[in-house]
């Protein structure tokens, strides 16, 4: 299992290879769309190893798919920077998300919990306003939650999941970032989940490999028409991390054990090697990036 218990930081000199064991995970499943709580081996999300330095401080943050793996992550890490934080996951995550919350208010920082599906376009819109209802503003979005289940042929990819895969991966991006403009002022940044997959798709993913293609563009054509008014958009492009994502069918059950072990790095990344790359891009150290894609995939060959 992965040591929580560490003392070390991001800002700890470590050979990557090793900062976190290349894991060979049983072969395992859990209903979609799958806690940490369950997971074999735990995820690091940072939370006895992150070390803030106030880089977020005051600031207001929307996160989506909070309560897990890459999110959980990163709300972790803007509280340690500062931020309160606004958390939105499905209401079946409520046992994950009550964790994250209880880690931000631990750091001092306010933590607000707002279940509901994404798929809808009317809770997008009420999401956004009650989270700069609660938060006092906003001034961070990160569009962060995804669907990802894996299916061997394209004739067995029903259109059921086609439309909630679309619907999560890239529709609510669209309703939420939509509605947020509307609190969001100069100096703010949005800052999207895109994937490894949207360069080098998976066979068995082409329903949400497409998707992360189609937020690469959007994060592009926004960032050029909101960069006039001050706000950013970038986008954090991910290989492969080790998350309920995986277990909840976003992987044919037999790669499990040999997961992220094709890296030059030899490993799959943690969620918390994820979360400095958000909160550079969500800090005004990031104000002349815009429109960028930074990828974190252990070395895998990317755009």
């Amino acid at each position: 299992m992965t040591d929580k218990t560490s003392t070390t930081d991001q800002y700890t000199f470590q050979d990557p290879v090793t900062r976190f064991p290349s894991i060979s995970a049983p072969k395992q499943d859990q209903p979609e769309p799958g806690l940490d709580r369950d997971l074999e081996p735990q995820t690091d999300r940072g939370e006895t190893s992150y070390r803030g330095t106030g880089r977020l401080k005051g600031r207001k943050a929307l996160i989506t798919g909070a309560d897990s793996g890459i999110g959980a992550a990163v709300a972790i890490a803007f509280a340690r920077e500062g931020a309160d934080v606004a958390l939105s996951y499905l209401p079946v995550e409520e046992p994950d998300a009550v964790e994250v919350a209880r880690l931000i208010e631990e750091s001092g920082q306010k933590a607000v919990k707002l279940p509901g599906d994404l798929t809808d376009a009317a809770f997008c819109r009420s999401l956004v306003n009650e989270a700069a209802e609660q938060l006092g503003g906003l001034d961070i979005l990160v569009n962060n939650a995804g669907k990802q289940i894996a299916v061997e042929r394209l004739e067995d990819l029903t259109d059921e999941q086609l439309d909630e895969t679309f619907k999560t991966n890239i529709y609510s991006f669209f309703w939420i970032t939509r509605e947020a403009l509307k609190h969001l002022k100069p100096g703010s940044s949005i800052v999207n989940s895109t994937s490894i997959q949207a360069y080098s798709p998976s066979s068995t993913l082409l329903d949400y490999a497409s998707t992360k293609a189609a937020i690469n563009n959007f994060t592009k054509g926004l960032a050029e028409q909101l960069a006039p008014k001050g706000i950013r958009v970038n986008a954090v492009a991910p290989g492969p991390i080790w998350t309920p994502l995986q277990v909840s069918d976003g992987q044919p059950k037999d790669k499990l054990p040999e997961f992220g072990k094709d890296t030059p790095l030899g490993r799959a990344g943690q969620p918390t090697e994820l979360a400095p790359a958000y909160v550079f891009l969500a800090s005004s150290e990031s104000s002349y990036v815009v429109g960028e894609t930074l990828n974190v995939n252990g070395g895998k060959p990317s755009p």
